[in-house]
């Protein structure tokens, strides 16, 4: 009998309007906000694609095609009207600084200055315009873009600011370059010992030579005056203002202190953080003691959480363009440095063992081999002394240089290799010099690392990088900069594909922090965080892709920044 059925029913299941079949949360009441007319590349293996969605309460309630989501629409509902414009999930930087791209917007921005001396001219500038004493800071400086690639002098910044402090962080954040006055303050000398996993730079008479690397840098910083109330707000405005704009609608934001996280938690009570932070404290001790006691976690939830706490950032070591990355064996073009471990191989692991017994998730900034191998052992120590199940994967950060041996062990540990493609991009003119053409097959390996099974999340580094998240998506699918240089792309066998690129920006990113079930993609009962472009990233010329711009980001289904030149939304009914 139920055999003789089935045939008659089927006519009639298929007239059914198809958002039952891709799951429905309020089917007969109308949504708040209803997308149609759109390409829209879900994220969902399956249901890749749509051109409709539907929104209520923050949430998809239906995703699929213009007659199924037109059951939504009611005299209230939002709708907004694509016209042929591609729909994304929202995308989400997997290690990034919110508050050091909030500071790099009111600071000195040195990011693409070409020589010491057009620094000089800028810092005279702001000198000018100080009082004597106050300090001049910036961010940004490379010498790898200089045409003598090496580390500048003191008495460059000493003739334009003699009676300013000046501190001028590289753009990796691992070297600071400082005036004579700044290291008077701070009483930095020839009899100052380098501090451990830093180096003092000096010259022939072991003098400061105004170069501090990786922990050296505090033994200046800590002169500097913290910023007041008013200038840490201004900072975390700029730096909201830009995520959302740039089409994030969340961010891993790595190495947040106290006073950052409660400054978040007022924002996130306020309704003034629009974008999705995820936090991974800073391992200071205060800090961690803070989060310790049992009222320190209270009020990160709420309706729509724009603010959690996972995990606890770490270092093993410092950065490849500094020469302060640990190295297994010497750099290549550097034969007396093997660079630097940032912290201690016992302290990492007993670190990396608190932070799981704690419930956190250790993420371990590692960039050479040797960091890496460094950061490995200490998860692996953690995980023979603490029994269970985790709640979130271990995270290495950056993953950059691996020793071909070491890369099956993220697979085995189920480690996340947390990269940024434009690390490689930007790197690409000097890193096989730093590590020969040997190591260079283990570095910035992102195809390798895919094939050997080990999960990716990908993120920008800001403001070590620009926050725009589809630089990144081009660096990772054409490995190539913005100028199209190299032809055929750096090393083109490491490069993912647009649908590789795009998931490790949005479902892959998701998952590195333990969202995988409320963002990372555009399926039913998700929050609703996503983009309407200018361009469709899966179709546009591979060069292009850099250029894409969000005409609309929406965070849980209200929209957080509209471009100008964005398609107007209506109420409309049925």
């Amino acid at each position: 009998m139920r055999g003789e059925l089935l045939p008659l029913l089927i006519p009639v299941l298929t007239m059914l309007p198809m958002s039952i079949s891709a799951g429905t949360v309020r089917a007969q009441e109308p949504a708040d906000l209803v997308v149609v007319g759109a390409v829209i590349h879900t994220m969902d293996p399956d249901r890749p694609e749509a051109d409709a969605l539907a929104v209520a309460d923050g949430r998809i309630v239906a995703v699929g095609f213009g007659e199924e989501i037109g059951w939504y629409r009611g005299e209230g509902t939002r709708v907004i009207e694509a016209g042929g414009r591609a729909v994304i999930p929202g995308l989400i930087d997997a290690h990034a600084h919110v508050t050091g791209l909030g500071r790099s917007l009111r600071i000195l921005d040195l990011v693409g200055t070409q020589s010491p001396e057009e620094i000089a001219a800028m810092v005279r500038e702001t000198a000018a315009e100080r009082a004597a004493g106050a300090w001049i800071t910036g961010r940004g400086w490379d010498q790898n873009d200089w045409p003598v690639k090496e580390f500048p002098s003191h008495e460059i910044l000493d003739r334009v600011a003699p009676e300013n402090p000046v501190f001028l962080t590289r753009i990796d954040g691992h070297a600071a370059w400082v005036n004579a006055e700044a290291l008077r303050i701070a009483g930095v000398a020839a009899d100052t010992p380098d501090p451990d996993g830093g180096r003092i730079v000096r010259d022939e008479e072991g003098v400061p030579a105004g170069v501090l690397v990786d922990n050296a840098q505090a033994l200046v910083a800590r002169s500097i005056p913290s910023p007041g109330p008013e200038e840490r707000e201004a900072r975390l405005a700029a730096a909201v203002e830009r995520i959302v704009e740039v089409g994030l609608t969340g961010v891993h934001d790595m190495g947040v202190n106290r006073a950052e996280i409660e400054l978040y938690r007022e924002w996130a009570a306020d309704g003034r953080l629009l974008p999705r932070i995820v936090a991974y404290l800073g391992y200071d001790r205060e800090t961690l003691d803070w989060w310790d006691a049992p009222e320190a976690s209270l009020g990160l939830g709420g309706a729509d959480p724009k603010l959690r706490v996972a995990g606890v950032k770490m270092y093993a070591d410092g950065a490849l363009g500094s020469r302060g990355a640990a190295l297994l064996e010497p750099y290549s073009d550097d034969p007396d440095n093997r660079g630097l471990l940032v912290t201690d191989p016992g302290t990492l692991a007993a670190r990396t063992t608190r932070a799981l017994r704690t419930g956190l998730q250790p993420a371990i900034h590692a960039i050479g081999d040797r960091g890496n191998r460094v950061a490995l052992d200490a998860i692996g120590a953690a995980r023979s002394a603490v029994a269970g199940d985790l709640d979130l994967p271990p995270r290495i950060e950056h993953a950059q240089v691996i020793a071909l041996e070491d890369i099956p062990r993220f697979a085995e540990m189920g480690v996340v290799a947390s990269v940024q493609p434009t690390h490689a991009t930007s790197d690409m003119p000097w890193a096989e010099d730093r590590v020969g053409p040997e190591r260079i097959e283990g570095a910035y390996a992102w195809n390798t690392l895919r094939e050997a099974g080990v999960a990716l999340a990908c993120g920008s580094d800001f403001p070590v990088e620009k926050a725009n998240p589809f630089h990144g998506l081009y660096a990772a699918v054409a490995r190539r900069d913005r100028e199209g240089w190299p032809e055929g792309g750096w090393r083109p066998g490491e490069a993912m594909t647009r649908e590789e690129a795009l998931a490790c920006f949005t479902r892959d990113a998701a998952a590195a922090a333990g969202m995988e079930d409320e963002v990372g993609s555009l399926e039913v009962g998700k929050r609703a965080d996503f983009l309407v472009l200018d361009a469709d990233p899966m179709a546009v010329p591979e060069e292009e892709i850099w250029r894409i711009r969000p005409l609309r980001t929406v965070i849980g289904g209200k929209t957080v920044f509209e471009a100008a030149s964005a398609a107007p939304a209506a109420a409309s009914g049925r």
